[in-house]
């Protein structure tokens, strides 16, 4: 086996890891600008004088801004792996994500031999009401070409909330371009991917992220759920990097009886701020699962806490992320901002679940690998814990601190690095441009059928898994037929699933082989 192969099922947690700042935001009130410059200090004045030493006297011309985001970035670097900068061209992008919409056109896509190909257009959004189908390449923009080398621009299909753009598509199969009037609107970023009945009655709810949209997002499908017959409900927090605490504090509150405690936090000066449940939950005293993994991050891990310490419930999966930071966003006045860790939060018997960060950021966020190699994803036993760090649970439970949220049922990951592999192309999108190539070229019988009819009768064919195999080989993944056949075949279905339906869909068809899915149906037959 070449090392490189056995290092490729790592990529997932290293990158998701990294990208973990993005789920860090924690819904505080913003500190005003007295605030930041309410003291000086001789050390502040000195970075100031030199910024303008260099900006006057240097003796080439220096974008000064440049040099202050580099400065800035590197501070926050300095002071934990959550503290982060977000320069002014990032800001809203990531304002959006965590109030769960934003105002355009509503795809998804990806720049394809100079061009924009969607993957799909995000459910009732204004592309999808206007008939935008994944598969399209969208070639021009109020007559203004958005093909070719120099043309490729997304900037004409941005604009002001009502204001029309008439998008010129090529559709797949079709030899001349079609015409669709687009308005553009607020395009809800669902934070709820899926929500059905996994048995007669056991509801699955599976969340992405959290975000201000997340709570009304939850409670229409626990809704729907205990109308279909839902007394058990299975909450998938897997590869939920976390995002919003005040959502995580609202989604345990509807497992939770009043006055139960959730979390609490601790800022610098040791002051306590305590978060209880309310009488308003709507499955206390049912039966609950969370599945989390080492990708569960941050309110991922507040939620798992919260039910874990209150003996509600059974967490299923992998030991989590470990982030137990408090961040909070500061504007810096010039249109960037910094996320700065104000706190820290515990769970209710007391633990904190961050991991240590004393080693420096690389080794922080590479800490995947040290538990790929002492065995912690394949065996339960493996996993270190720290004496001095245990608590107990009312019902006398034992739970540890320092790192992680540790499952009462631990399914280990699939074995081997072929299986990881693939297990990692199926729950990240990897096959996505795969599969809208293919759409492009093959896509108009596919359109013909139903999804019934798609679940049922479609097969992927052998030439089909063959180009993948050859795709995925780019990326120095060794993968051979026919032994990973029908892994192979589920993950491009489902990706297919996602751009011609839903993304229920594609949770639906990787659920039917899932590992942790089928320990949580034996434990909810266990339990009834």
């Amino acid at each position: 086996m070449k090392k490189r192969y056995l290092y490729y099922p790592l990529f997932l947690g290293i990158l998701f890891a990294i990208g973990i700042w993005l789920g860090s935001v924690l819904n505080q009130n913003s500190l005003g600008n007295d605030y930041i410059a309410s003291s000086s200090s001789q050390k502040k004045r000195k970075l100031n004088r030199l910024i303008d030493l260099i900006d006057q006297r240097y003796v080439d011309q220096i974008n000064t801004d440049s040099i202050v985001d580099v400065t800035v970035n590197e501070i926050m670097q300095n002071l934990d792996p959550h503290s982060v900068y977000i320069p002014s061209d990032q800001t809203e992008d990531v304002e959006n994500s965590m109030r769960g919409d934003f105002v355009g056109i509503g795809i998804r896509f990806f720049v394809n031999q100079d061009s924009i190909s969607v993957l799909r257009a995000i459910e009732n959004g204004p592309s999808d009401k206007a008939g935008i189908q994944g598969g399209d390449k969208i070639l021009y923009a109020d007559g203004k070409p958005l093909f070719g080398i120099n043309a490729v621009s997304t900037d004409a299909l941005k604009g002001a909330k009502g204001s029309k753009v008439l998008l010129g598509v090529l559709r797949p199969g079709d030899k001349d371009i079609i015409y669709i009037p687009v308005t553009r609107g607020n395009v809800a970023i669902k934070s709820v991917d899926a929500s059905y009945m996994l048995s007669d009655n056991l509801g699955y709810i599976k969340i992405n992220r959290f975000s201000e949209t997340t709570v009304a997002e939850f409670k229409k499908a626990i809704k729907n759920l205990k109308r279909a017959g839902a007394t058990q409900i299975a909450l998938d927090l897997r590869d939920n990097p976390g995002g919003v605490l005040s959502a995580a504090i609202a989604i345990a509150d509807e497992f939770l009886e009043e006055d139960q405690l959730i979390l609490f936090q601790k800022d610098r000066n040791n002051k306590r701020k305590d978060s209880y449940a309310t009488p308003r939950g709507s499955f206390e005293n049912s039966k609950v699962f969370i599945l989390i993994n080492e990708n569960s991050a941050s309110a991922s891990e507040v939620v798992a806490g919260a039910l874990q310490d209150n003996d509600t419930g059974t967490i299923i999966g992998r030991r989590s992320f470990g982030k137990g930071l408090v961040q909070q966003e500061i504007k810096l006045g010039d249109g960037s901002a910094v996320r700065l860790t104000i706190a820290r939060y515990y769970t209710p018997t007391g633990r904190s679940i961050q991991r240590p960060y004393d080693n420096g950021n690389e080794d922080y966020f590479k800490e995947y690998i040290d538990r790929y190699h002492n065995g912690e994803l394949e065996n339960a036993a493996n996993i270190e814990v720290i004496d001095s760090l245990k608590k107990v649970t009312p019902a006398g439970k034992v739970v540890y601190g320092g790192g992680g949220i540790i499952p009462d049922v631990f399914v280990a990951s699939p074995e081997g690095y072929v299986l990881q592999t693939l297990d990692y192309f199926g729950r990240t999108g990897f096959a996505d441009q795969f599969v809208n190539k293919y759409l492009q070229e093959e896509g108009r019988t596919l359109r013909t059928l139903s999804q019934e009819a798609f679940i049922t009768d479609y097969q992927i064919s052998e030439q089909l898994m063959e180009e993948f195999i050859q795709y995925a080989q780019l990326y120095n993944t060794s993968i051979k037929l026919p032994g990973y056949r029908n892994e192979i075949a589920l993950i491009i279905k489902s990706a297919m699933a996602e751009q011609l339906f839903t993304t229920e869909l594609k949770v639906k068809l990787l659920n039917q082989e899932d590992l942790m899915i089928k320990k949580l149906l034996e434990w909810s037959q266990k339990n009834e």
